[in-house]
């Protein structure tokens, strides 16, 4: 029996033999497709091609290709761990060809892989074809010696293959195998079941899909042919199901270990399997640069780790046990996926961390689950609301199937209805968010595509250039003409213009026609390869399309953030050397003239020290005056260089490397300086938290950081001389105010704390009783919030059976202490309850336990109305 890495193996062999080049996985995250989250399918990286606006440097290639499915159109989420099949991480096994060879080939082939290599039983292989794909069937039967009557037709639905709402797509011919015991029947394929499963996909690229839903041809007829490896090597180890195989079962047998509990059938495998699953994605996606967070891809991270945890605590696992769990991940494939090892002390923390950090989230939604338990109880209804559920769901990462578990332990069905309402309306937003930001772009580049408008870059060595203008668009529309005032993006047959991309801003400059027409350029963007668009507004005089116009960048700003950009990569070469490790991630970057931001992979905030060590770093970088080279290698060339690619960017076959020499070397397209002398100073900014495990560090270069030190030094000039002291003595002086200051906030709390407990003796004689309970509701004036709680307690100790609520005004606003005795509580008063209830009235809120709350109210004119409203619940509470 096949291992599953020797299938794996065994496919990139047999398509290399077939010519095919074998390329690198990409990243789980291409943000430069904003279409995606993540890598769904094989084809990401490819799209551009398929599109016609990047060549291939290769006609044919083949790959393992990470995936993760968890929203949008291809979301496997809710299905994962309950069927054989799904999972939200999963490797695609595939072949392309790009204008090279078509159906024939990848029929032929596939064909000859899953029966002549593979062994797979020719009776057992059903095939389906597009509805009105007669070439394909015909294809099938002419090429190979599957059984006719296993060649079937299907619709959209099934047999036409789109990436998403909008870009290329095409028919498909799906290979099923049978499983059955009996032998399968025609309406058994593309059932949904795990009797008949699909193999393999062999999609035949050839249109766009436009935003309006049309289609329009490709440049070029192209093949993409995705396999799901956990399912083939299910079927070659003949395991009725993925998580049999061996590309799961090391996973979970680790997980039984840890648990205590066998795999077996019943909930207990399917919490496993989630988990098994769930961790794959996790780890992936950390290695490429996510972090779990709360908007974006980190959200989705966080779910899906609250899920797994969630499931592990139904197997009694309360401690972070994820981490755990990934050293068995790690030897199964860090010799595919490096990432893996490179990343492991990143991934391990991050598992660790989010793990902590959801036990105390997880206790907050079980308290809201039970609170409306409580509520549910006490209106007698059985249902619990869906808009709750959904909240749980939403806001604490609690599944769905957990709420209806849960609510069932307490004999209470769920309004599902609802609560898939509430979903709906989250995919709609989510899928309009999607549209909205990409199908324009997307027909816009088609519409370049179809007429060969493209623009060549030239700014790498050049800052203006005359060249003619290839479309003008208003408004969104293609115009022939400009007129003055009007914002238009213009298309050049070349630029030296650079366009946003990596983390730089885009330069802005001016278009100059010979009448002397000037069109003011505020920003360059490229929506795809090949597609420059300078975004401006003609100021005066008139553009037509086809004109010649000189094109200039400003080239003061460029060179700021030239300064800016390299120093981003010298940051990243001297954060490893100061941090002593390679594991760092860059997370993100943004350059302008003005200031450089980097974001990194880090579990904690650097010490003064050592970011006034990676100060000194990066300036001995710069003293050191070393020559920043550029040149091109084959993308192919980088796994194992140590060269550094940012998750980020989107890289053809052929990739630029900027190599400052004996500092760092990195995957980028921006501009940069010639020597990394000519950054001139540096200086850091800030270094902070932007979400869990990840930090920024911002920074300037050049003639910013020499206004920013000139502002340091005229600020602490000026406080030094206010002091009538030299500069150097201003930290002691600092200290001594300090201090000073300290001292007399304690001896003015204690002045308070003794007026507060003087008040104390005229207050103790204002008992009321209620419903034989001594009841205190009183204003004390001006106080603050600490004095007050302790005349409450000082109160308390001398009628330890009574209800005490005091109210103080403490600028501008009021605050309530509330203290409710045993034998209230007794008769239903809660006081963090009634509290909230009395600030309600203030215009505030506040709430706690049932003997001591704290509110606040924002309106002191409504004191006297709020104080009545405490009087008449208490009075309510305690003499019902």
């Amino acid at each position: 029996m096949m291992t599953s890495s020797e299938i794996r193996q065994s496919f990139l062999d047999f398509f290399a033999g077939k010519g095919h080049e074998i390329v690198p996985s990409s990243p789980v995250v291409l943000p430069a497709d904003p279409t995606l989250l993540f890598a769904n399918a094989g084809m990401n990286q490819f799209k551009e091609i398929f599109l016609g606006v990047r060549a291939s440097s290769y006609g044919r290639v083949a790959d393992t290709q990470k995936c993760i499915r968890v929203s949008g159109k291809h979301n496997d989420l809710e299905e994962v761990g309950r069927d054989t099949y799904h999972h939200t991480f999963f490797e695609m096994l595939g072949n392309w060809s790009f204008g090279d060879y078509y159906k024939k080939e990848a029929i032929s082939w596939a064909w000859e892989l899953l029966t002549e290599v593979w062994k797979l039983p020719k009776e057992r292989l059903w095939v389906t074809i597009y509805e009105t794909d007669d070439e394909a069937g015909d294809l099938w039967r002419a090429c190979t010696d599957v059984n006719p009557a296993h060649i079937l037709k299907f619709g959209k639905k099934d047999n036409f293959w789109e990436m998403g709402e909008t870009g290329p797509c095409g028919p498909c011919s799906e290979i099923h195998l049978d499983n059955t015991v009996g032998g399968a029947t025609a309406d058994m394929v593309n059932a949904g079941t795990a009797e008949v499963i699909e193999i393999w996909n062999l999609v035949f690229m050839q249109y766009n899909r436009k935003s309006d839903g049309t289609l329009d041809e490709l440049p070029a007829k192209c093949v993409d042919t995705g396999m799901g490896f956990e399912r083939v090597a299910a079927v070659l180890q003949g395991k009725a199901s993925n998580y049999d195989s061996d590309v799961f079962m090391p996973l979970i047998q680790a997980i039984s270990d840890l648990s205590g509990i066998p795999y077996a059938d019943g909930e207990t495998a399917v919490a496993m399997r989630v988990i098994a699953d769930h961790l794959r994605a996790l780890s992936f996606a950390i290695a490429d640069g996510v972090m779990p967070s709360n908007d974006g891809r980190g959200y989705v991270l966080r779910r899906l780790l609250r899920r797994a945890a969630r499931f592990g605590r139904t197997l009694g696992m309360t401690r972070p046990f994820l981490c755990e769990l990934f050293p068995v991940l790690e030897k199964q494939m860090a010799a595919v996926f490096p990432e893996l090892t490179a990343r492991r002390d990143s991934i391990l923390r991050a598992l660790r961390a989010e793990e902590e950090s959801f036990a105390t989230t997880l206790d907050r939604g079980i308290a809201l689950f039970d609170a409306t338990i409580d509520d549910l109880l006490k209106q007698g209804k059985k249902t619990f609301p869906g808009d709750q559920a959904f909240k749980l769901y939403d806001t604490y990462g609690f599944p769905f199937d957990l709420t209806v578990l849960m609510a069932q332990e307490k004999g209470f069905a769920i309004d599902a209805p609802v609560f898939q309402q509430f979903m709906q309306q989250q995919r709609e937003r989510a899928r309009a968010a999607r549209k909205d930001h990409t199908a324009a772009e997307n027909d816009l580049v088609s519409a370049f595509v179809e007429q060969g408008l493209f623009s060549t870059f030239v700014g790498y060595h050049r800052t203006s250039i005359t060249t003619p203008i290839l479309a003008i668009l208003a408004d969104g529309q293609a115009v022939e003409a400009l007129a003055e005032g009007m914002k238009a993006d213009i298309l050049l047959k070349e630029t030296p213009f650079y366009a946003e991309s990596g983390g730089q801003v885009g330069d802005t400059g001016v278009l100059t026609a010979p009448t002397g027409a000037t069109f003011t350029v505020a920003d360059t963007q490229r929506p795809a390869q090949g597609i420059i668009l300078h975004r401006g507004v003609l100021k005066n005089g008139r553009l037509t399309k086809d004109e010649l116009v000189a094109a200039a960048i400003d080239e003061d700003r460029r060179d700021a953030i030239r300064r800016h950009h390299t120093a981003t990569h010298l940051v990243n070469a001297a954060l490893r050397r100061v941090l002593k490790t390679d594991s760092i991630k860059q997370a993100g970057s943004y350059v302008t003239p003005e200031r450089l931001r980097f974001d990194f992979t880090w579990f904690e905030a650097l010490t003064p020290e050592q970011l006034a060590e990676l100060e000194r770093e990066v300036t001995g970088f710069i003293l050191a005056n070393r020559e920043v080279k550029t040149y091109e290698i084959p993308l192919k060339d980088v796994p194992g260089s140590g060269i550094i690619a940012v998750f980020d960017e989107k890289y053809g076959d052929v990739v630029r490397v900027v190599d400052t020499e004996g500092i760092s070397r990195e995957l980028c397209g921006g501009t940069h300086v010639n020597r990394s002398g000519d950054i001139g100073p540096f200086r850091i900014l800030m270094e902070t938290s932007i979400a869990a495990g990840v930090r920024r560090i911002e920074a300037q270069t050049g003639f910013a950081a020499c206004a920013h030190t000139l502002q340091e030094h005229a600020l602490l000039s000026g406080l030094a001389g206010r002091l009538s002291l030299a500069p150097a003595d201003l930290p002691d002086r600092v200290e001594a105010l300090l201090e000073q200051t300290q001292r007399l906030e304690k001896e003015l709390k204690a002045l308070a704390e003794k007026n507060a407990l003087a008040k104390g003796a005229a207050l103790a004689e204002q008992f009321a009783l209620l419903g034989g309970v001594p009841v205190l509701v009183e204003a004390v004036g001006e106080l603050e919030a600490e004095p007050l709680r302790a005349l409450v307690e000082s109160l308390r100790k001398q009628q330890p059976d009574s209800v005490i609520l005091l109210a103080a005004l403490s600028g501008g606003k009021i605050t309530f202490v509330l203290n409710a005795g045993p034998t209230a509580q007794a008769k239903g008063l809660h006081a963090g309850k009634l509290v909230g209830a009395v600030a309600k009235a203030a215009g505030g809120g506040g709430g706690g336990k049932p003997d001591k709350a704290q509110a606040g109210g924002k309106h002191p004119e409504k004191l006297d109305a709020a104080l009545a409203t405490a009087r008449n619940l208490i009075a309510q509470a305690l003499e019902a």
